[in-house]
């Protein structure tokens, strides 16, 4: 009799953790997943907020001085969607030069986030680009050695997200072209785009580049 009561309180506790693991798969089916379409050009406005409150969730921040208009617009919520990574994000760009998506992928890398990068050579080289930035702040970076363009522009969250389209990351994109991305959560699409980051990260293995012909060795 003692023996059996005693085994009561196990049998609870373990009847109390399937149950709140049940809720768990429960609440995340019920989660929507992410499907967005944001249309560019997308006014100025102030991300100081958004950074902010990436890097200290717990913390409000304080009035930003800058006069630039607050509130939702397609790029804060592209830079919302970007600030979400918890464990990784790769990017594959063919420009990048936007001040405020750099400090986010900075702030993400910082934050412990696995970030590397594909872009191109060419135009990682031009005066703005944020390449060089990541590049000190010890994010990984790849670049091509092909006479055609790295003309990619995708990025994927947490393998989980991915965010493409016609968009390129420079602030004469964000506000002035007309350019669209899709922002979605949906495994068949993600996957491909994975593969293709995977390959080419391979491809542009650094061991791998040749500056030189063989004619000149």
């Amino acid at each position: 009799m003692w023996a059996a009561g005693a085994r009561r309180p196990g049998l609870v506790l373990a009847a109390l953790a399937a149950l709140g693991l049940a809720l768990e798969v429960l609440v995340a089916r019920r989660r929507r997943p992410v499907r967005e379409v944001l249309f560019f050009p997308s006014r100025p406005s102030c991300t100081e907020a958004l950074l902010a409150e990436a890097v200290s969730p717990d913390d409000t921040p304080g009035p930003c001085p800058c006069p630039l208009p607050r509130g939702d617009c397609a790029f804060s919520r592209l830079l919302r969607h970007l600030l979400s990574a918890r464990r990784s994000l790769e990017l594959c760009l063919f420009a990048f030069s936007s001040p405020q998506l750099g400090r986010a992928v900075r702030l993400l890398h910082r934050r412990g986030v696995r970030v590397r990068v594909v872009t191109d050579a060419q135009y990682m080289a031009l005066k703005g680009s944020q390449i060089g930035l990541l590049r000190h702040a010890g994010i990984q970076v790849r670049h091509d050695q092909e006479s055609g363009f790295m003309h990619h522009k995708f990025a994927i969250v947490d393998r989980k997200m991915l965010i493409t389209g016609s968009l390129n990351w420079t602030t004469e994109a964000i506000q002035n072209n007309r350019e669209n991305i899709l922002i979605m959560e949906d495994a068949e699409y993600v996957q491909p785009f994975l593969e293709e980051f995977e390959r080419i990260w391979e491809i542009y293995d650094p061991h791998k580049y040749m500056f030189f012909s063989k004619e000149n060795k």
